[in-house]
């Protein structure tokens, strides 16, 4: 997310903080070089050693983001393991408490090696496709009773069709803005999810994404806004990610597990999100411009014969 449109830290953390948690709470790890890695919407992470890394919510409503990923990415590396999908995720192996004035869990987790995809260009990502679709069909086993839910993400288009309106009004001055409001009411008479409801990622942006230098999928990351839903909120990526050769070479790899209509419900899910980097989140460049190549390769799919005959 661009720094200039993330939420203001609640509580001063610094690396002398953290070292004094993990002098408190896990002395054994305390001796490992602590440095600030990266600050996120809702998370600060600090690389720990080699392998590990801290994470510590940054304000109030991420802090139970954070329990989530201490239940959620074990059980999702449980998954991928037993279908063979070898791929890193942040997977916790400590959990740290309040303490010394900080307020809120936290947790030490393996560090997930790789160049964020938002760093690459689209048509270097093509090496990710075939990884990323075994992720996925891995992951998205019918999600068990007491799975969480996500008020932002597990529901169908309706969920989000007022914010979606919202954000094309803000965009009215657009060139492309009629087109992208055409698309969005064609992509909103897709049929409804049947059948159970799924484990999803629910926040598959290309910063989440990870490659390799080899251009292949490493990890993916940031499990906060998991949860049981519409696995199409996270074949969104499909126009997040790829051109289209990629596209097509990574839905050819996902096969009949996914309908039609799924496919049209993510479209307008990449639709959303492609408006909430280019209209809501756009300070920051990178961002902006996978929001518009996202816009782009919808409307390069859909727009001729509309979302009946698109994609």
């Amino acid at each position: 997310m661009p720094a200039t449109s993330v939420p203001e830290q609640e509580v001063p953390v610094t690396a002398d903080l953290v070292a004094g948690l993990l002098a408190d709470q896990h002395p054994d790890l305390a001796d490992l070089a602590l440095r600030p890695a990266a600050v996120g919407w809702d998370n600060l992470v600090f690389r720990l050693g080699g392998d590990l890394c801290v994470r510590l919510p940054r304000r109030t409503l991420a802090a139970p983001l954070l329990l989530k990923e201490l239940e959620v990415v074990p059980a999702a590396a449980a998954r991928l393991a037993a279908a063979g999908v070898d791929i890193g995720l942040p997977l916790p192996v400590r959990r740290g408490r309040p303490g010394r004035g900080y307020p809120w869990d936290w947790s030490v987790c393996l560090w997930a090696d790789g160049l964020p995809a938002l760093a690459v260009p689209a048509r270097l990502r093509g090496a990710a496709a075939a990884r990323l679709a075994s992720f996925l069909v891995a992951l998205h086993a019918p999600a068990s009773a007491g799975a969480p839910a996500n008020p932002f993400r597990d529901g169908g288009l309706d969920s989000i069709d007022a914010a979606v309106r919202g954000r094309l009004a803000r965009a009215a001055a657009r060139a492309d803005a009629n087109a992208l409001a055409r698309l969005w009411n064609g992509f909103r008479s897709a049929a409804a999810h049947q059948g159970p409801r799924r484990w999803v990622h629910g926040d598959l942006h290309p910063g989440n994404v990870l490659l390799g230098a080899d251009g292949r999928l490493s990890a993916v990351i940031d499990f906060g806004d998991a949860c049981a839903g519409d696995p199409a909120v996270d074949l969104a990526c499909a126009w997040q990610l790829f051109g289209f050769r990629d596209r097509a070479a990574f839905r050819a790899r996902l096969g009949a597990a996914y309908d039609h209509a799924c496919w049209l419900r993510a479209a307008g899910w990449a639709l959303h999100f492609g408006l909430i980097a280019a209209v809501t989140e756009g300070s920051d460049p990178a961002v902006a411009a996978s929001g518009e190549d996202t816009l782009a390769e919808l409307l390069g799919d859909f727009a001729v014969n509309g979302p009946a005959a698109g994609g």
